[in-house]
């Protein structure tokens, strides 16, 4: 077992990988920026190093000096998490290089993977079905309209090396194909420094379904069933569920054949993710892209199947096999996760700032992936999120209800939050039913007003909770400079009373 892991990221997935840690007896390191000197990452691990200043250019992505810390602290290996440097070849490379274990992939199958081009064409030489689309970069925006013709519209433009919801936009006029190219050249240049472009066809009413695989260092590769994230704002995801209502039994046996097959084809180690496109009409499903990483959402398949992620990924890094065969791995009940994020709920403008309470939800079957805390700052150098609400249940029907008493049990006041919105989703007809797909967002929510789309908040119910806060919060200050309307102002502009 290593003794020493340092985790070279922040928040709730250092948390998580903290916690294993623990279980298997090694010492935790964590690291940090000035902004996250108050951090619940930083309050939990057994060691915490400070980095750097805030922005993440210059302390979570800056390799030397996590490696530097890495060595000081005497960690004989690093876990990078999600995001940040977790699919960086050079860092991983760097790690190696150090003398110290890197957790997940190695440095050839991030390379592999990394980009959306290159994996397109290994993955078509695998035999795993790729969406029509254009053979290679393309040069130009009249090329771009030509291929477009080609494929038919719409089509869907993708920075090669894009990612996070960036360099990526839908076309259904031709009239909008070359701003739409120039945009997505433009992303892929200033967030990658990779400004190539491709085009494949839009298939229409998608869901963005995800296969779990696993490898490891003997040749051994299984999956762990597959995951829906077709809940998106912005490419990105806001829910995810295992398994998905909308996969037949069949699909789902060829999905994870296709994804053990697409891993295989590149000696695959450690946690991955082969994501899907999945057509909702003819229940067809084409690869977009790996990521060789652990994921945001792998709790909910953590809940259906038993096993610990995080550990495995350990233990394949100390070169185990994986503790299961194929055979062994089975779904039971159903496992949904939120993610909750210190946003407008409406406009998705991140929304950082000072929590004033907070209670956590709780009881059977609920777990709750968190850093937050009451007086915690969120900063506003980061991702938005600040937890990670997955509940199980038996069935997706009593997931839901569980999931829905979950909510009602969570406070958070003092910044706007994305609660109220995951209270309405889960009350929607196209959520209960499994028909949402990933155009949902776009369809339902953007452009509205909070009074259109929140159909159960009660104003008047809301306005008093507003005044009683206000009131007590008075009783805390100097009532000769405390100004009431200016108060109940305030507390309109949040949405964290939530319906209560």
């Amino acid at each position: 077992m290593f003794k020493k892991v340092l985790i070279a990221n922040r928040g709730e997935i250092a948390i998580r990988v903290m916690r294993t840690l623990r279980e298997l007896g090694s010492t935790s390191v964590a690291v940090y920026s000035d902004a996250d000197r108050n951090g619940l990452h930083v309050m939990l691990a057994d060691e915490a190093y400070h980095i750097g200043p805030a922005p993440s250019a210059q302390s979570y992505l800056n390799m030397d000096k996590i490696i530097e810390v890495a060595k000081k602290a005497g960690a004989d290996a690093i876990h990078p998490g999600y995001g940040f440097l977790s699919e960086s070849p050079v860092f991983a490379k760097a790690v190696k290089a150090a003398g110290l274990t890197f957790i997940g992939p190695t440095v050839e199958n991030i390379l592999a993977m990394g980009d959306k081009l290159a994996s397109r064409e290994l993955m078509k030489k695998a035999g795993v079905p790729t969406v029509p689309g254009s053979e290679g970069a393309i040069a130009d925006a009249e090329a771009a309209k030509k291929e477009a013709l080609r494929i038919g519209y719409p089509v869907i433009l993708k920075a090669s090396a894009g990612g996070g919801g960036k360099g990526i936009r839908v076309v259904h006029d031709p009239k909008e194909l070359a701003g739409a190219f120039r945009a997505c050249q433009s992303e892929g240049k200033n967030y990658f420094k990779d400004d190539r472009v491709f085009i494949e066809r839009f298939v229409q009413n998608p869901k963005h379904i995800e296969v779990q695989v696993f490898g490891d260092t003997h040749g051994n590769v299984c999956h762990l069933y597959e995951r829906e994230c077709s809940m998106q704002r912005r490419h990105q995801k806001l829910i995810e569920e295992s398994p998905s209502i909308s996969v037949p039994e069949d699909v789902r046996e060829k999905l994870g054949q296709v994804a053990v097959k697409a891993a295989k084809s590149i000696q695959y180690v450690g946690a991955g993710t082969i994501e899907f496109i999945f057509d909702n009409e003819t229940k067809e499903f084409f690869f977009m892209e790996m990521n060789t990483r652990l994921q945001v959402e792998h709790p909910v398949t953590e809940l259906v199947v038993g096993y610990d992620l995080v550990k495995e990924q350990i233990m394949v890094a100390l070169g185990h096999p994986l503790s299961f065969h194929q055979e062994d791995v089975k779904q039971k009940g159903h496992a949904i996760e939120l993610r909750i994020c210190a946003e407008d709920p409406v406009t998705f403008t991140p929304n950082p700032g000072k929590i004033r309470k907070y209670r956590m939800p709780a009881g059977p079957f609920v777990r709750l992936d968190n850093c937050a805390y009451p007086g915690y700052d969120v900063p506003i150098y980061y991702d938005p999120m600040i937890a990670k609400l997955i509940v199980w249940g038996p069935t997706r029907a009593e997931c839901i209800q569980r999931l829905q008493r979950a909510l009602a049990e969570y406070m958070l006041t003092g910044i706007k939050s994305n609660i109220v919105l995951h209270k309405n989703i889960l009350m929607h007809p196209a959520f209960l039913e499994g028909t949402y797909t990933t155009q949902f967002i776009d369809q339902q929510i953007a452009g509205k007003k909070h009074r259109e789309l929140f159909m159960f908040v009660d104003e008047p119910v809301f306005l008093i909770s507003a005044a009683i806060e206000a009131y007590n919060q008075s009783k805390s200050r100097d009532v000769g400079d405390y100004n009431l309307a200016s108060e109940w102002k305030r507390q309109g502009r949040l949405n964290s009373m939530r319906g209560q």
